[in-house]
């Protein structure tokens, strides 16, 4: 459903194999509990990144193919030892000082040095993995990333209850909101 929404929204279809990301939802305050993961959301574009065979593709939330522009998420990619697999992240530039820089992304002259935090591993090898619970795909997205080039680096959660996480944050520069 959310597919084909996205489909009409662009008036375009959809690349054979796209899986539109999950989305966050906005919250009057930070959840809590056993039940929750906390990471950081980078400031950026979410991308789906696709490696079948030899073959790596690159799609933004509405399915937009971003391929061409980020050349360092793509050759880390292509470099993973899997035979194929789907990881959902957030395509990020950063500033001089490490923090990431929207407004970078947005211009084609900081393509190069972009990359992507991974947060979740959607597919792998064949195996479609959305059913398995997070810790098991954080677990092997981990693996998988071990031995990644720098276009590609996992993005951790953080042991910790949603206010305290959202404060660190927000001490970071982070949960301003600037978009």
């Amino acid at each position: 459903m959310v597919a084909w929404f996205a489909s009409i929204l662009t008036g375009l279809p959809l690349p054979h194999g796209f899986v539109p990301p999950c989305l966050p939802t906005k919250a009057p305050q930070p959840p809590s509990g056993d039940t929750w993961v906390h990471e950081i959301k980078h400031d950026g574009f979410r991308v789906i990144a696709r490696k079948d065979g030899e073959r790596v593709r690159l799609y933004s939330r509405p399915g937009n193919d971003l391929t061409d522009r980020f050349p360092l998420i793509v050759e880390a990619l292509a470099r993973l030892r899997s035979r194929s697999c789907i990881i959902d992240g957030e395509a990020v530039c950063c500033d001089e000082d490490g923090m990431p820089n929207f407004d970078r992304i947005r211009y084609p002259r900081y393509d190069a040095s972009v990359f992507l935090y991974a947060f979740d591993l959607i597919e792998l090898s064949g195996d479609d993995l959305r059913r398995e619970p997070l810790e098991v795909r954080k677990a092997t997205l981990k693996s998988v990333l071990a031995k990644a080039g720098p276009g590609l680096r996992l993005n951790e959660h953080i042991e910790a209850d949603g206010p305290t996480v959202f404060a660190h944050a927000c001490k970071m520069g982070l949960g301003s909101g600037r978009r």
